[in-house]
């Protein structure tokens, strides 16, 4: 490992945690600070790029494989490097944020990986930030136990053997953390602090327990930002002695740009991939983002009636597995994210089913593995991988060379039949108002009318209200939706929540705050391209 310098960067604004110091270290920050130092200028400067790819976009309505990379896709003889034994059954996924008490149940779920949280499940309270690395740490050297205070349960880990595989999720590139500045007062990104720091403790003790520093990146537009996540790793691995290699990463095609690019993105990251994941919801915030100004054509209905059997999905995913499979790479499905009930068998009845269904498809089309949210869909999902895969750790010898899927296929918004409706403008603002609350709160993962939600879903909420709105649409029962019948929905769910809870609970928490941000990312004429950036401003901590 070279020797660190002292480290040029700063802790600001934030409040001392407990074993801080742990993760804080110099040598750590130190290796932050030159990760900072060497890849956030090109951070910037794909950050731009992206707003001025999206201006193309609203000058020309669509989008097309790149005609620069055509050799990439043409030659068949690449492939990504061979899964590690660790990596190389993944037919169950559990996701969630890195607490203590999530930390050992996801471990100890039955799943075969568990994607440890850091970006849309977990709120970057500095708290969180930090204390997220501490539970992970502890957890590969068996120093987790956990007893809930308020139930009094006690929580440990299984045998090593049994433990779910961690793949980490640092924030996408697009967030600062403003606790970690540099000399001149410049935030690092945040995806190089979690990413840093996990890296920097973790890299070698992962390998000593047989397994590797794995990731999932997010919110990845291009095979440009994957070329900068591959230079990061090949530097990463230099600078703390780990063989090149070691690395796995797997990439959420969560962004309709990154659609047209997976092979280019796996190609980048050949050396490091792992393979890519469908991730619905930012998938659907992202056609809504890019597309927003582009008509009727374009006009989501409600979120819950794009379903993943809609043609446009539909080509997303199938295209996904070709191309996965093509290069050797996993295909991950998607979330299913129903919470089940405590109290209504029947609603878990119908959902369980509905989630049956979906992995079922999943399993059939060719996926190697898919996600779940609660402990209890493991069984269910489980089950429907193992009736098609058997003793067979993946399936990726099923090359789905039956897909044919043109440019025009991803974007075919205008192919599903449904419109959207009033109770999905109040299921919007709804998941929007609740979710963002407690994000204030610094939860990042949330249980709303038996789902969990997530960053992603609020963004899909707020950005169809944004879009209904400015594409002037009719609803089901007449009304055309403007910024006066957001308010007027707005202000019944904000009665509707201090009637629910009680004024006391109502005044304790974050709920005005949370409704007028909402309003704000939804009615403002500028559309923000994160809700969670002009939220970060807000959140404490």
């Amino acid at each position: 490992m070279s020797a660190p310098a002292p480290s040029p960067l700063a802790i600001v604004d934030a409040e001392p945690l407990p074993r801080q110091e742990e993760v804080l270290t110099e040598a750590a920050l130190a290796f932050v600070a030159e990760l900072h130092r060497r890849f956030t200028p090109r951070r910037d400067e794909l950050l731009a790029r992206r707003a001025e790819r999206r201006a193309e976009i609203a000058r020309t309505s669509t989008l097309d494989f790149l005609p620069e990379t055509a050799a990439i896709r043409a030659d068949d003889s690449w492939r990504v490097a061979p899964a590690p034994d660790a990596l190389n059954d993944r037919r169950v996924e559990i996701t969630g944020p890195t607490d203590r008490k999530m930390t050992i149940n996801a471990l100890n779920s039955g799943a075969r990986v568990w994607l440890a949280d850091f970006e849309d499940a977990s709120a970057p309270t500095w708290e969180n930030v930090v204390l997220g690395q501490v539970n992970l740490s502890d957890a590969y050297t068996r120093n987790i136990d956990f007893t809930d205070e308020r139930s009094g349960k006690s929580y440990a880990l299984k045998a090593d053997e049994e433990l779910a595989t961690v793949v980490m999720r640092p924030r996408g590139w697009h967030l600062n953390e403003r606790h970690l500045v540099d000399a001149d007062g410049t935030p690092v990104p945040g995806a190089l602090v979690d990413f840093g720091l996990y890296f920097f403790h973790n890299a070698q003790r992962l390998l000593d327990l047989g397994k590797g520093p794995y990731f999932y990146l997010p919110k990845t537009e291009s095979h440009l930002e994957a070329r900068l996540w591959n230079e990061v790793f090949v530097f990463a691995q230099e600078y703390c002695g780990i063989p090149q290699g070691t690395v796995r990463a797997t990439v959420l095609i969560e962004t309709i740009t990154a659609a047209y690019e997976m092979e280019e993105i796996l190609y980048e990251l050949r050396d490091h991939a792992s393979g890519l994941n469908a991730g619905r919801w930012d998938y659907l915030f992202s056609i809504v983002k890019n597309f927003r100004d582009g008509g009727a054509k374009f006009v989501l209905p409600d979120r819950n009636a794009v379903t993943m059997t809609a043609p446009f999905m539909r080509a997303y995913t199938e295209l996904l597995v070709r191309t996965c499979h093509k290069r050797g790479a996993h295909a991950i499905g998607g979330m299913a994210a129903f919470i089940p009930s405590r109290r209504d068998a029947e609603v878990n009845k119908v959902a369980f089913e509905k989630v049956r269904a979906d992995k079922d498809r999943e399993a059939g089309d060719g996926f190697d593995g898919s996600w779940v949210a609660h402990p209890d869909l493991v069984p269910i999902a489980m089950e429907s991988f193992d009736k098609v895969l058997g003793d067979k750790p993946n399936q990726k010898d099923r090359l789905r060379e039956d897909v044919v899927v043109e440019a025009a296929d991803l974007i075919a918004v205008d192919s599903l039949d449904a419109k959207p409706t009033y109770a999905g403008l109040v299921n919007a603002v709804q998941v929007g108002i609740r979710y963002i609350e407690a994000w204030l709160r610094g939860l990042g993962a949330v249980a709303i009318f038996n789902l969990m939600e997530d960053a992603a879903t609020a963004e899909i909420s707020r950005s169809q209200i944004w879009q209904w709105i400015n594409a002037e649409v009719v609803l089901d029962n007449g009304e055309q939706v403007t910024a006066e019948l957001a308010r007027k929905v707005a202000a019944k769910e904000l009665a509707n929540i201090r009637a629910e809870i009680g004024d006391e609970a109502f005044a304790a928490g974050n709920w005005q705050q949370a409704h007028d941000l909402l309003l704000t990312v939804s009615l403002d004429e500028d559309y923000a391209d994160f809700l969670t950036l002009p939220a970060y401003e807000q959140l404490k901590g």
